[in-house]
């Protein structure tokens, strides 16, 4: 693998530092990032010391544009999508349930499974100029990796409900009036995030337990899979190929 795909490290006040670094591709997740993922994942489970978990993106114009288009459109079946698609909702569902405080930090556009991931985490912070939607549906499509039976833990029915059945764009001001967005700042410093996540370990981890436990009981990991299931079912139709195809088009031209 390629290991500058994703850069991490753990920083003074116990962080762990999840980067996407292909800003050439948008921050696009492909199967490396995935599995550099699961290895922080668990690496951030094992490690008591760690206090929270940050995920963002390289650059200041992506912070994941979901899938990499350019290798996932050669998954053409019901089956094959659904091996993907299985593989990315089990480590959003182990980021959603990771026992420490999960934060997206959205350093630009986040789209499609973008918007999964940072529905995975506890909260999300956007720069000002951060645009971003849940747009799967323009391909056919509807969240593939759990994004949204997450999304509906996180903010109001009617809100999931306009964010995912308008595969719009929102701006983060939109995004935060929505419920989406916990603060829209012009950039982020670790201070603030020390602030939020003030704690210690022991303390953080007891809190994250009470709400992994909610999840749990509601059934959180079978309504993703159902949901990734549908998915796969509408991967393999024609107007799902059929769009990212001119997708794929409209970018080389």
């Amino acid at each position: 693998m390629n290991e500058s795909k994703v850069y991490t490290y753990i920083d003074e006040n116990y962080f762990y530092w999840f980067t996407i670094n292909r800003p050439d591709k948008r921050n696009a997740i492909d199967y490396d990032v995935m599995n550099a993922l699961e290895s922080a994942l668990v690496e951030v489970r094992e490690n008591t010391a760690i206090r929270g978990f940050i995920i963002t993106g390289s650059g200041e114009h992506s912070f994941c544009s979901g899938g990499d288009l350019s290798v996932f459109h050669a998954l053409h079946t019901k089956e094959e999508a659904y091996a993907m698609l299985f593989k990315m909702g089990e480590l959003l569902h182990n980021l959603m349930t990771l026992p420490v405080p999960t934060i997206a930090l959205l350093n630009g556009t986040a789209i499609g499974g973008g918007c999964e991931i940072a529905s995975a985490c506890d909260l999300r912070w956007a720069v000002t100029n951060a645009k971003l939607g849940f747009v799967q549906g323009n391909l056919g499509i509807t969240t593939g990796w759990g994004g949204a039976s997450m999304l509906m833990e996180k903010i109001p029915h009617a809100n999931a409900i306009r964010m995912l059945a308008s595969s719009r764009v929102f701006t983060a001001e939109e995004a935060m009036d929505l419920g989406f967005i916990q603060k829209v700042v012009p950039s982020f410093d670790t201070q603030s995030l020390q602030e939020e996540i003030a704690v210690s370990s022991d303390v953080l981890r007891s809190y994250k337990k009470t709400f992994i436990s909610k999840w749990e009981q509601t059934s959180l990991k079978e309504r993703m899979l159902a949901e990734i299931e549908q998915c796969s079912i509408l991967w393999e139709r024609d107007e799902h190929h059929e769009a990212v195809n001119a997708f794929l088009d409209s970018k080389k031209k």
